[in-house]
């Protein structure tokens, strides 16, 4: 079970959210042609592209709220991109396959875009990016970066910049080079979650909330049952990530939990904002373990990380995040943090999404692992799963060809394994240019 202490305060999110959307818990037998069980990013739009593509017979059973997970907890960047380091699953997907998974990367994006405009949802867009780097190390690592942004997004504004240019785009002294990405952006994750989640019950799909699943029985029709209803469905999907809780053993045994924390400053006067972000854009390093934060539309800073190397929850978030923040803007010590919260994020041992089928069953599928990176990715990985559940395509075949290893231990020995883990991330950057 995950134990989240401090973790569970109120977030920027929540505290800004716009879409009053309530679902009352299931409370009766059911049935469907797909049932959903999650109620984030994966669930909601995996079911969104269902239902465009005709399927609206869909249950989506949340445990508690819709973002309660990380949906509604993550730093709402909108990077380039699908996984961390691509050239780790070239072995399952071969040279050309991996050249198809690039060329796809950025769709991401391009759907939250064509969502917000297409379902007019109130989300906070805004567009630029800025990717930064402390050393010449990682300045080689943006200089190569720069080759394949032009190359996935040729119609963008991509530059980097160096030596005291970097001020165009950040008001910081931190910081050696950057790379200015202005098709990438930010969002307001949860705002973006419940207007897609609105247009999903548009087509007639619905939704329970506080509808804890409490066991699963397969067949040819699924049923899913909860403590006060069950649904029998044709199909169904697990869209859990790091709330699976152990509900599935095939896909409890792929990854394991980690968490990354957040704050947001009181409300900052305009020329400061300024002054942090000239670009009014969102940012983050190139570390194995990043720091990453943005500016909102009504003017704070949310700055958000996770521990370097020891795998733990910061006794006083607060001060925590503060003590990051104050590493890239000193000049800030003075602001007030209003808020600090924290999350979950699944991890799989090749960092890269997982979906496909449980194994033995045709009708069962599943994503999970975004491994902190699923707020753009979620968009195009579900849609490449919603084709899997439609008949099949070519490139869900080749998404779900991606092989992930068991994490041996990770019931007794989470806390050890992250930290193992995050110190070789760490360490390894000093050879492959991220650190």
């Amino acid at each position: 079970m995950n134990t989240f202490d401090n973790t569970e305060s109120l977030s920027y999110y929540r505290a800004t959210q716009k879409y009053d959307l309530r679902f009352a818990p299931l409370q009766e037998d059911i049935e469907a042609d797909v049932v959903v069980i999650g109620g984030g990013f994966s669930g909601i739009n995996t079911a969104l592209e269902l239902a465009e593509q005709g399927v609206t017979n869909i249950v989506v059973l949340e445990a508690r709220v819709l973002g309660h997970g990380g949906t509604g907890r993550n730093g709402g960047q909108i990077m380039a991109g699908i996984g961390h380091d691509l050239d780790k699953i070239e072995k399952h997907v071969g040279s050309e396959g991996l050249k198809n998974i690039i060329a796809i990367s950025n769709d991401g994006q391009k759907i939250i875009k064509e969502r917000i405009a297409k379902y007019d949802i109130d989300a906070d867009f805004c567009h630029g990016y800025a990717y930064m780097a402390f050393n010449k190390r990682q300045e080689k690592t943006l200089v190569q970066w720069e080759k394949d942004f032009r190359e996935m997004s040729p119609d963008d504004e991509i530059e980097l910049l160096t030596g005291s240019a970097v001020k165009s785009v950040i008001g910081s002294d931190a910081y050696g080079s950057c790379l200015k990405y202005m098709g990438g952006g930010h969002v307001h994750s949860l705002n973006l979650l419940l207007g897609e989640a609105k247009a999903l019950t548009s087509y007639g799909a619905r939704i329970f909330e506080n509808s804890q699943v409490t066991s699963v029985e397969y067949g040819e029709r699924v049923t899913v049952r909860t403590g006060t209803g069950s649904v029998k469905a044709s199909k169904m999907l697990w869209a859990c990530d790091s709330w699976l809780q152990g509900m599935e053993p095939h896909l409890h045994k792929k990854t394991i939990n980690t968490q990354a924390f957040q704050m947001a400053t009181e409300v900052l006067p305009d020329d400061l904002i300024e002054q942090i972000s000239p670009i009014r854009g969102a940012y983050s390093d190139i570390r194995p373990v990043i720091d990453y934060y943005r500016v909102t539309n009504e003017n704070r800073l949310l700055f958000g990380a996770a521990t370097d190397f020891i795998e733990h929850t910061p006794a006083d978030l607060f001060e925590w995040n503060r003590q990051r923040m104050l590493k890239i803007f000193p000049y800030l010590k003075d602001v007030n943090i209003e808020m600090a919260w924290g999350g979950w994020m699944a991890v799989g041992e090749n960092l890269f999404p997982q979906i496909g089928k449980i194994p033995g069953q045709d009708n069962v599928f599943y994503v999970q692992g975004y491994a902190g990176f699923g707020v753009t990715p979620s968009h195009i990985i579900c849609k490449v799963l919603a084709e899997g559940m439609l008949g099949g395509s070519d490139r869900y075949d080749l998404m779900s060809s991606v092989k992930h290893a068991d994490i041996w231990g990770k019931d007794y020995f989470r806390q050890a394994i992250v930290s193992a883990g995050k110190t070789w991330h760490q360490l390894s950057g000093y050879w492959t240019g991220r650190r």
